[in-house]
């Protein structure tokens, strides 16, 4: 039999739980009770709250390198007084700043797109100075502080392999960051850059190194900083700055520091077009046809595919405020306006970090679908939340299956494997940056998106929809 990914399955829920929080903008996920509307968009950059800031000419308020102590690749590497690691020469006209989380998808982003060429083009020939300070957020990424621990008691031996270990942490992170202690991990990368171990282990119990990464972590919050990689631009000359928060491609590096090497302030970037609905609230809307009942976008539906208004709503099974979202309010706006064609509801799976047996509900609705059975599964999961939310949640979800018409071996063997919980990811995805607490709901007129936050009452939520049909109405031709 195939591994199942219930919580006595720590490998498979392990992979689960770090891809939900390698997702940026789910710094605090939690249950959504309010009722606020707020227009929605998309970030083009696809990095979290990408931001420019330009700040008028000031004195660097952070340290300037104090000597050289080591060379790695041909270029000279330090310490600030900090204790922050450069590379770079000390008489760069250009400093830039990195506050960086190695666990960061877009800081391994950077590190693999635009670090390589801003060593080569700017920093190996003198042009540009690179300071790296920790940043890791504990929110989105709980283990990221041991790998920041872990380079700067490398770099308290060597601070050449300092760098070594800087490039080793993003480039195997996808081999530490679904562990749950990844001291062993770290550990075994020093011995590989032949550092003395017994030293290694003592500074990660050092309460000096815990306080420097604090240190760190406490400067880029006196910055305002809220997401990585985030950066300063600083020119020592004038002691001018420009912030750039997000994983922008080289060539936005290269429009600024160029004109900082030639005294000019950062070229503001163009305006951006309008933002666009992403794909799953947009073109992915329209029916699939070889999986009916589904979206292209890959999510299951009910209603009219003509419905004047389309309503996604993302849920999780073991929220309580989804379960009475799902039990006493979806069954009168099926009948109001479900049924009558009025409205086509779709639903995306967000299970929360603090439900550690939502992922296998939403996985076991994903196979169900498969036999055009989610919404009967659906329905099940919600009437018997209490049963199944418990340590045996695969055999509780494989007895309730029982009890839906489904073939049990093709269901057992979609819910025992992967693919149920491979078509939960895309929904994670989908919520990144958008959607943070669980139940939400986007309402989807006329090319526009529209977020309400939380279970309505039935009353309230009735009235919301009634308002959206009006005016669509109003403004047919």
């Amino acid at each position: 039999m195939k591994k199942r990914f219930s919580t006595s399955s720590q490998s498979a829920v392990a992979l689960f739980l770090t891809t939900m929080l390698l997702l940026a903008g789910f710094a605090a996920l939690g249950e959504g009770v309010g009722s606020s509307i707020v227009a929605q968009s998309s970030s083009p950059t696809g990095t979290p709250s990408p931001t420019q800031r330009q700040t008028p000419p000031a004195a660097p308020s952070t340290a300037t390198p104090v000597q050289v102590v080591a060379t790695f690749q041909g270029i000279a590497a330090g310490l600030t007084a900090e204790g922050n690691p450069f590379l770079g020469s000390l008489d760069a006209a250009v400093v830039l700043h990195e506050y960086s989380d190695y666990l960061c998808p877009f800081c391994a982003r950077h590190f693999r797109e635009t670090y390589p060429l801003l060593l080569e083009n700017y920093v190996a020939s003198g042009d540009l100075l690179l300071v790296f300070h920790d940043f890791p957020l504990a929110s989105l990424h709980p283990t990221a502080y041991i790998g920041h621990r872990a380079a700067r008691c490398v770099a308290a031996q060597d601070v050449a392999a300092y760098w070594t270990m800087h490039d080793l942490l993003f480039e195997r992170q996808n081999e530490w960051n679904r562990l749950s202690n990844p001291t062993a991990f770290v550990t075994a990368l020093a011995r590989e850059l032949e550092v003395d171990v017994d030293v290694f282990a003592a500074c990660m119990d050092s309460d000096d190194t815990a306080a420097a990464v604090e240190a760190s972590i406490v400067d880029g919050d006196a910055r305002g900083f809220n997401a990585t990689p985030s950066f300063v631009f600083e020119r020592p000359a004038d002691g001018y700055t420009f912030e750039l928060i997000g994983a922008y491609p080289y060539s936005r590096f290269t429009e600024v520091i160029d004109a900082l090497l030639a005294g000019e302030d950062a070229p503001a970037e163009p305006t951006p077009e309008p933002p666009q609905l992403p794909y799953w609230a947009g073109e992915g809307l329209a029916p699939d046809p070889d999986r009916p009942g589904f979206t292209l976008a890959g999510d299951p539906y009910k209603g009219s595919e003509d419905a004047l208004l389309t309503i996604v709503e993302f849920s999780d099974f073991q929220c309580p405020a989804c379960a009475t979202h799902a039990l006493d309010v979806q069954p009168v706006l099926d009948k109001q306006f479900v049924k009558t064609g009025k409205v086509r509801w779709i639903f995306k799976n967000l299970p929360l970090r603090m439900h550690p047996q939502a992922p296998a509900a939403a996985a076991a609705a994903e196979c169900a679908g498969d036999q055009g059975m989610f919404w009967e599964l659906h329905d099940r999961l919600f009437e018997t939340q209490e049963h199944w939310t418990v340590e045996g949640v695969d055999d509780e979800i494989m007895s309730l299956a029982r009890t839906v018409e489904l073939d049990l071996e093709s269901f057992e063997s979609c819910f025992m494997g992967r693919s149920g919980l491979e078509r939960v990811l895309p929904d994670l995805y989908d919520a990144a940056g958008i959607i943070s607490s669980t139940p939400t709901f986007v309402i989807i007129a006329e090319g526009a998106g529209t977020i309400v936050n939380g279970a309505q009452q039935v009353n309230t939520f009735t009235e919301i929809i009634d308002a959206f049909i009006r005016r669509i109405e109003t403004n047919k031709p």
